[in-house]
């Protein structure tokens, strides 16, 4: 029995709150929020303009159970809760937060202790991070042995020793287990421990300063190289590490999606510098966007912990999204700190976010490229178009211009291990009316397949057309032209939003077979094919415009030189000048003669 949206949608309120969305069988299929509930539902239930994916979960609705709520905050935390508990198929599921490794120093007695943990906090004591790797913590913990010698032995090692270990000859250990340091000192290095894991080294440096003087002039020189020796050390990790003055404590944030996947970075900036990253590949089932990806991933990163150590003081992102007032008062009321969410950035930040962006990019390129994934992409393109076998060579065309200007057509290739970049072509499109793709399109495909009708080179199995039925006309003429045959033509035509998974495949045949809902792993892997050719193509159309901006008018006429064009435009004071000059005034530039001037005349005439 189908839903019953319009007399649903009539009972609902404005409010913000949380809808839970159910299929016949009572499961749980998404969780969301909104602000104004039935605003945000009706979007579910209108007629057109609906992605396949949000079409997939409206056909399985069969109820929608409504819980309001006084602030968009509380729906944010409500949500969040929700999504913890029920983990729905169409929501974004982040892993737990209980995988990132942590710093943590007790607290419980005399002798406090340095250690790696990972897992719940359940110990009494304080947890400092997170850090993206187990690396990265040891890497720390290193540091602050050999310059503050706070022990990092266990429990039951520390109580039953007689002696000191090897930790306290390599001066890593100021041996409390056997009483070779006091209760006072070893506090000040517990408290220095402390201060640098929260951030504050520089107060840690004027303190030491302070006591590495008062020891000179003790004339206790022993423990004022002591002293020194750990000034030194935290010095030199300020001068190999610190990115930003300042004791930032910052998570930087970028998302990118391209053919239905996506990619999330975060770089760990801990007291000024970059401790880590890690790369996030959420499912996403219903997000079209990369604002609205990070609306559903942001509240699981952040909302999920139950210490201040685990949210940082400010988090960048790289997209704007219309949540943050509501998600940066949700974090406040969760750990009790303002936290803030920036998306407009200067300066040495913003070239954290670019860092975290174009990793990104790199990250999803490598994981889409990878085999498993383009194996699985290459059969559902096979069963989407029902071919006989996998294709193993598709090529793709794409027309890049501005309004017709310097006109370049692009030939990607791919095989089932991913782009085949030594066989991309470029075409410099020549002779054609600007604007006139058909034209285009008709010579780079004669160009391309020419030479290898002769026998050089290889064939496509698959060629692919950014175009409807115009561009696959084209296309399938000029191969009938060059008694091709064996290669399927596949137009790639976007649908009325000319959003990205949302095309319309149509295979050229007698007539033309229409794909309106091509399967998401073919559509994936097409998207990303055709997505290399468009980037192929304005890569190329860049340069040849810009190549032509910077010539002058004056290169290519015979008889006119480096020397004679610098007298020109010296006498003239610019190309433009030059071209309307007539040929007695070219004559009266030094050199130019009237067979020279009458040369120039005409090609600039001409033009």
């Amino acid at each position: 029995m189908a839903f019953e949206a319009k007399n649903f949608l009539k009972t609902q309120t404005e409010r913000p709150g949380v809808y839970q969305m159910f299929d016949a069988q009572s499961d749980i299929l998404y969780i969301g929020k909104a602000k104004n509930l039935k605003n945000r539902l009706s979007n579910y239930f209108h007629g057109s303009g609906l992605s396949s994916k949000t079409q997939a979960l409206v056909k399985r609705i069969a109820s929608i159970d409504v819980t309001v709520t006084e602030t968009e905050t509380e729906a944010l935390l409500l949500e969040h809760n929700l999504i913890k508990e029920n983990r729905p198929p169409f929501n974004i599921i982040l892993r737990d937060d209980k995988s990132y490794p942590y710093i943590f120093l007790s607290d419980k007695d005399t002798w406090p202790r340095l250690s790696f943990h990972r897992g719940k906090k359940k110990y009494r004591g304080r947890y400092f991070g997170p850090f993206p790797s187990s690396q990265a913590v040891r890497d720390s913990m290193s540091f602050l042995q050999k310059t503050f010698r706070v022990r990092q032995c266990d429990d039951v090692f520390f109580k039953n020793r007689s002696r000191p270990c090897l930790q306290f000859q390599i001066m890593r250990c100021t041996a409390p287990c056997v009483g070779f340091v006091t209760k006072e000192d070893y506090a000040i290095d517990v408290e220095f421990t402390q201060l640098y894991l929260d951030g504050k080294a520089d107060k840690v440096l004027r303190e030491l300063e302070c006591q590495m003087e008062a020891a000179s002039e003790k004339l206790d020189y022993e423990s004022a190289a002591k002293k020194r020796d750990q000034i030194s050390a935290m010095r030199q990790i300020q001068t190999d590490q610190v990115i930003e003055k300042g004791n930032s404590n910052i998570d930087v944030i970028a998302a990118v999606m391209r053919s239905g996947d996506a990619c999330v970075h975060i770089l760990f900036v801990r007291q000024g510098r970059i401790t880590g990253s890690r790369s996030y590949y959420p499912k996403v089932p219903l997000a079209d966007e990369v604002s609205e990806m990070l609306e559903e991933y942001l509240p699981q990163m952040y909302l999920g912990g139950s210490g201040k150590p685990d949210v940082p003081k400010e988090i960048f992102i790289n997209v704007s999204i219309t949540s943050k007032v509501a998600l940066e008062n949700a974090i406040y009321e969760r750990i009790g700190r303002v936290v803030k969410i920036r998306e407009a950035v200067r300066g040495v930040r913003a070239k954290w976010l670019k860092l975290a962006e174009r990793t990104a990019e790199q990250n999803l390129a490598a994981d889409q490229s990878s085999k498993a994934t383009l194996e699985k992409r290459f059969a559902s393109l096979r069963d989407t178009l029902g071919l006989d076998s996998i294709p193993q060579r598709i090529e793709c065309f794409d027309i890049s211009h501005s309004s017709g200007e310097a006109a370049v057509a692009s030939c990607v290739v791919f095989d089932n291990t991913g782009a085949l970049k030594s066989d991309y072509r470029r075409f410099n499109i020549l002779d054609v009316n600007p604007g006139d793709d058909y034209a285009a399109m008709r010579q780079a495909v004669t160009r391309r397949y020419k030479r290898l009708s002769n026998g050089e080179g290889k064939l496509p199995d698959l060629l692919l057309i950014d175009g409807g039925k115009g561009q696959i006309g084209v296309v399938n003429q000029v191969l009938i032209e060059l008694a091709i045959v064996g290669v399927v033509i596949v137009g790639v035509a976007k649908g009325v939003t000319r959003k990205s998974c949302l095309e319309t495949l149509i295979i050229c045949g007698d007539p033309h077979r229409t794909i309106s809902s091509p399967q998401a792993g073919a559509l994936s892997l097409i998207d990303q094919i055709r997505d290399e050719a468009h980037r192929f193509a304005v890569t190329g159309h860049k340069q040849r415009r810009d190549r032509k901006r910077r010539s002058s008018h004056l290169e290519g006429i015979p008889g006119v030189g480096p020397t004679r064009r610098r007298e020109l435009l010296k006498h003239f004071g610019g190309s433009k000048e030059v071209t309307k000059a007539s040929i007695t005034d070219l004559m009266r530039v030094p050199n130019i003669n009237r067979t020279v001037a009458e040369a120039i005349h005409s090609a600039l005439y001409n033009e």
